[in-house]
């Protein structure tokens, strides 16, 4: 399958769901090429993660993600040109 280059965007409201992102984002570290946390005191926390995979791997941690409570994921990929 075609490998895509992307951005999933992590907003965490419940910061009690904190650790089952970080154990989701660390099952899937292999797609996983950055990462940058923007935590505050007020309103949403922020995780940035730029990703390569597949669209089943990229759908897979994402899916995961936003089956959890006070957790928004949103995610932008495009083909890899080579």
């Amino acid at each position: 399958m075609e490998k895509r280059i992307g951005t999933v965007i992590i907003g965490i409201e419940n910061r009690e769901a904190a650790p089952s992102v970080n154990a989701i984002i660390s099952k899937h570290s292999d797609i996983i090429i950055g990462r940058l946390g923007l935590p505050r005191t007020e309103g949403m926390s922020l995780i940035n993660l730029v990703v390569e995979g597949t669209t089943d791997e990229i759908g897979s941690l994402t899916g995961q993600l936003g089956k959890l409570d006070g957790i928004e994921v949103k995610s932008a990929v495009l083909k890899i040109s080579r």
